[in-house]
């Protein structure tokens, strides 16, 4: 039986930024995002039973209609007729509910793996218009690499990619419900914006000291005064030496950039008695290569 595997990168956010509430209900934003080298990896193998089926190596992560790839695999059935079912298996290696877009990544990696399993010929803009189906950050995770993303996340504009340095990731033992902090978000008492163009403009020169002295997201001011020990855990990164810091999406994970592979080996020691969930890892940059093919 052939397996089609893709992978599915997390990502950062280097900057988030929340306009307005739409007449829609959703919040209109504004986002600069990248892609890192900690991924989980889905699998997809036909079925004869026109059922959809899924496994996973996490407990963590549902395995019925909760779950993002479910979703996204009972969507493109569904939309394109496709009696044959599908077993998905996910090797989890992003925490969950972690502001990692985890979960989106899996159901973007669904996506693609099953155009090309079942021959659907999608051109990746019609994948994303499918992703916006299904989540805000999933439009996002179908294209990966760096990106400005507006609206509710389907807006997308290629960037350049950030300059080449190592991201240290810590989660706290909980996790966030995004909808949650989106909630708890007052829109007219942020006291601070990120500089989105700034960043733009940071990353278009290479500027690494720009990149992290101009890392913003005004979720934080909540996720925060919501949990005071990613407050603690954004100081201490900070005090061990990385170079920027910031929570990422709706938190709790929080990232430092990092310029020299030593010193992230450092912080990661140094962060092991406050966090199990520690992590050193590259930027991926630039989608390509991010997909792996069917054996």
């Amino acid at each position: 039986m052939m397996i089609f595997s893709e992978k599915a990168p997390a990502k950062i956010n280097l900057t988030l930024d929340v306009l307005h509430k739409r007449e829609d209900g959703y919040h209109e934003l504004e986002m600069v995002m990248t892609s890192i080298d900690l991924a989980d990896r889905i699998d997809l193998m036909e079925t004869d039973d026109g059922q959809i089926h899924m496994d996973s190596t996490s407990g963590l992560v549902p395995l019925d209609e909760r779950n993002l790839a479910f979703r996204a695999a009972s969507l493109i059935r569904e939309r394109f007729g496709i009696r044959q079912g599908v077993r998905i298996f996910i090797h989890k290696k992003i925490p969950v509910a972690a502001g990692l877009a985890g979960g989106s990544s899996d159901a973007a990696a669904t996506l693609r793996g099953l155009n090309r399993m079942w021959k659907l010929g999608l051109k990746p803009e019609e994948l994303v218009e499918l992703g916006a189906e299904l989540g805000s950050d999933v439009p996002y995770c179908v294209r990966m690499g760096t990106a400005l993303a507006k609206g509710r996340g389907e807006i997308l504009r290629p960037l350049p990619p950030p300059p080449p340095c190592w991201v240290v990731l810590a989660k706290p033992p909980h996790g966030v419900s995004t909808a949650d902090i989106f909630r708890r978000l007052d829109i007219g008492r942020i006291s601070s914006r990120p500089d989105t163009e700034g960043m733009i403009d940071a990353l278009s020169r290479s500027d690494y000291p720009a990149v992290c002295r101009l890392l913003g997201n005004v979720l934080e001011e909540v996720t925060l005064e919501m949990f005071p020990e990613v407050r603690r855990l954004k100081e201490r990164i900070r005090r061990y030496g990385a170079d920027g810091v910031l929570m990422s999406g709706s938190g709790p994970t929080v990232f430092g950039l990092v310029d020299r592979e030593s010193r992230a080996r450092r912080i990661v020691n140094a962060l092991r008695g406050f966090c199990r969930q520690v992590f050193a890892v590259r930027m991926l940059g630039v989608p390509e290569g991010a997909t792996a093919h069917g054996g």
